[in-house]
């Protein structure tokens, strides 16, 4: 008997139920080109609606994907390489809020595993219209803490048949490293990249005085000190509220975050770097997008106008004044805050404001980039499809190959 949730989840995905292994759901991101710099070049990725013709004695390049599965957001990125980066297929973005009350239970509701479950069964109708793809599919903070997580997973590998690695946070760090490493400039000292997630937030100091790597894939390793902080937006605005923000709850979450990061290894040192080589902040996540989005005043959220953006300490100082200022309706029906951020964004820019207070920065680069990049960028990086005259040997099969 056909299950009538996947069956409208196929519909939506415009997928006949009859043919499908499960449904899909559109992204926006068909037909965009993902150009990375190359190695010594200025130039950040692009993305533009036009694919540089293959000559028809070009081997067609197989396809990856990448799905990442958060404490907040559920994402899946499919692309197959060009010349300089790829060419993104489709894509998928949900907000599933896996880890809500995650803080006070320690497990994952039955509320929330159905609206993941609901969401995968999207992605896996994604999956299954591109034979021989290669993916890497990735848990990351719920699934590392909840007590139930792993029949969950299970739960997920029988119903969906899909098959979730935990990475852990080290690792969390790194592919946010790759993912959003081209936005560096080249001849750039270093970065200090943060990601602030729904239940965990990295940080990672990049140090490049000794050399940066010209293997896209390998820039993770110039990472002098990272840190996983066991905050994120949805456990801040669970520990202190998100809703109805006073200045003083403000500033009780950015000393509640500012204790964490007085962990970092190298705290003092980095603290040295940026008054003899600044360095610039590299931000990646839903909170620094909308601070972007609200600072350049958009009437809806424009992805090629947010990524790449850069903002001065200034800019963010004036966006946090207006952010702070507005009520959780005002929020609400703003285009680039929207309702499922309302409750979240300004327990994000806690955060934010607890990394800038404690490493003051001139200039912060936006990234509307991360995870799912990182790993598209390592899998073909290991597969060598940007070695010229060298066929990627990359292994091939179902969704759960690689």
């Amino acid at each position: 008997m056909t299950d009538p949730n996947r069956s409208a989840a196929l519909s939506q995905a415009g997928v006949p139920v009859a043919d499908a292994v499960p449904g899909s759901l559109d992204t926006g991101h068909g037909g965009s080109v993902h150009k990375l710099r190359r190695p010594g070049g200025d130039r950040g990725q692009r993305w533009t609606s036009a694919q540089k013709p293959q000559g028809p004695r070009r081997r067609r390049m197989p396809v990856y994907a990448a799905l990442d599965l958060g404490t907040n957001n559920c994402r899946l990125l499919i692309a197959r390489p060009t010349e300089h980066g790829f060419r993104v297929l489709d894509g998928f973005s949900r907000i599933v809020r896996l880890g809500e009350g995650l803080s006070q239970t320690g497990r994952l509701s039955d509320a929330a595993m159905e609206r993941t479950i609901e969401a995968l069964w999207m992605c896996r109708g994604k999956l299954a219209q591109h034979e021989g793809i290669r993916t890497r599919i990735i848990a990351t903070e719920a699934c590392r803490s909840a007590g139930n997580s792993q029949s969950f997973l299970n739960r997920i590998k029988r119903e969906v048949g899909l098959e979730f690695e935990v990475v852990d946070r080290k690792t969390e760090a790194e592919l946010a490293v790759i993912g959003c490493a081209d936005l560096i400039d080249s001849d750039a000292s270093g970065a200090l990249l943060f990601d602030i997630g729904g239940g965990s937030s990295e940080l990672a100091w990049l140090d490049f005085r000794g050399g940066r790597p010209k293997n896209r894939g390998k820039t993770a390793s110039s990472i002098r000190s990272w840190q996983s902080l066991p905050v994120g937006v949805v456990s801040i605005a669970e520990k202190f509220g998100g809703v109805d923000v006073t200045p003083e709850i403000f500033e009780a979450m950015v000393d509640y975050v500012a204790g964490h990061l007085r962990q970092f290894r190298g705290r003092e040192k980095l603290r040295a770097m940026l008054v003899s080589h600044p360095i610039p902040f590299l931000g990646t996540s839903g909170t620094v997008t909308t601070l972007a989005g609200l600072h350049l005043g958009l009437d809806r959220y424009e992805r090629a106008k947010v990524d790449g953006l850069w903002m001065r300490s200034e800019d963010v100082d004036a966006t946090m004044r207006v952010l702070l200022a507005m009520n959780y309706e005002r929020r609400m029906g703003n285009p680039c805050i929207g309702r499922e951020r309302a409750d979240l964004v300004i327990p994000g820019c806690a955060i934010f404001e607890a990394i800038r207070r404690e490493w003051p920065c001139q200039r912060i680069r936006v990234a509307d980039r991360g995870l799912r990049e990182g790993i598209l960028i390592s899998m073909m990086s290991e597969d060598r499809v940007w070695k010229r005259g060298r066929p990627p040997r990359g292994r091939r099969g179902g969704p759960n190959a690689g």
